[in-house]
């Protein structure tokens, strides 16, 4: 058990790093937000339709399973959207490195879903991170509407993420997925609609833009999403989340290499980057020594 959760572990540590790269992509991408989380959700659903029939899986879902995956793809696609926006209007390093409060609100909020008390080291760890956000806000308080934007991106995404946690206990990871992303799909669209965003124009995008949506949808989304609900049956949701604060990093020096100026932060801001990752490590080696209390 406990190497089926250091092979989990290395694995997620992948999936973060790949979602690092993908804030890249969504700052690479010129289309707007929400068109472009509707193009990375459609593009991954029909990856996963394919998957699922390549592996001969069943795509049957009771109808109460059914409506719980159309409101988790809602959450989704309202994540994504707020984290695109916040990218653009701000820059990469700052939207990641809110995401590091996902870890404190997942150690409040599991235990409630979950039934569990609190353990007082997660408690502690999301402080410290907290902390480390606390320094990089004191320096960049000029990006306060993109960690606006990236604040209410990772509530929902915690939320996602622990309801995802309940639903990986009946079903297959990429079919719960593939539902996900579809209802995502259809919700957007119907506010296309209302909004009269469907046009020409909208399908008309650069050669450029339509790679970085390929390698977005394929690689960040369809594989990492689907492989990050597959995790799930080995960590436990805080466990996923405060790792997930090693996205920042990633992305951060991603950011730097592949963009350059617009990304090139206070000394502050890497201070508080560097306390997040110590957080992490320390998170992973208490959780391999006290595997029971989890």
């Amino acid at each position: 058990m406990r190497n089926g959760k250091l092979k989990s572990y290395l694995n997620l540590h992948l999936i973060v790093f790949i979602w690092g790269f993908t804030a890249i992509l969504g700052a690479l991408i010129s289309i707007q937000a929400d068109a472009l989380v509707w193009y990375r959700m459609l593009f991954a659903g029909v990856f996963l339709f394919l998957f699922i029939l390549f592996k001969k899986q069943s795509f049957r879902i009771p109808i109460k399973e059914f409506f719980k995956l159309i409101f988790v793809g809602l959450l989704i696609a309202v994540h994504w959207i707020f984290f695109f926006k916040a990218i653009h209007v701000s820059n990469v390093s700052i939207t990641l490195s809110v995401f590091s409060l996902g870890a404190f609100f997942t150690s409040i909020l599991e235990p409630i879903f979950y039934g569990r008390k609190v353990l007082w080291y997660e408690v502690f760890f999301g402080l410290i991170i907290i902390v480390g956000l606390a320094m990089i806000l004191q320096v960049e308080i000029n990006y306060f509407e993109g960690m606006m934007y990236a604040l209410v991106s990772i509530i929902i995404g915690v939320l996602f993420t622990l309801m995802n946690g309940k639903l990986i206990e009946k079903h297959e990871p990429s079919v719960i997925t593939f539902y996900e992303f579809l209802a995502g799909v259809f919700f957007i669209s119907i506010y296309f609609l209302f909004e009269n965003k469907f046009s020409v124009e909208f399908f008309i995008l650069t050669s450029n833009d339509w790679l970085l949506l390929f390698i977005l949808s394929s690689i960040c989304t369809a594989y990492a999403f689907t492989a990050s609900v597959k995790v799930m049956q080995k960590l436990s949701p805080y466990t996923i989340m405060l790792t997930t604060s090693l996205e920042p990093v990633y992305g951060i020096i991603l950011a730097f290499f592949i963009i350059g100026g617009k990304e090139k932060m206070s000394v502050e801001f890497y201070i508080g980057a560097i306390l997040i990752v110590i957080t992490v490590i320390l998170n992973g080696i208490l959780k391999h020594y006290l595997t029971d209390k989890e």
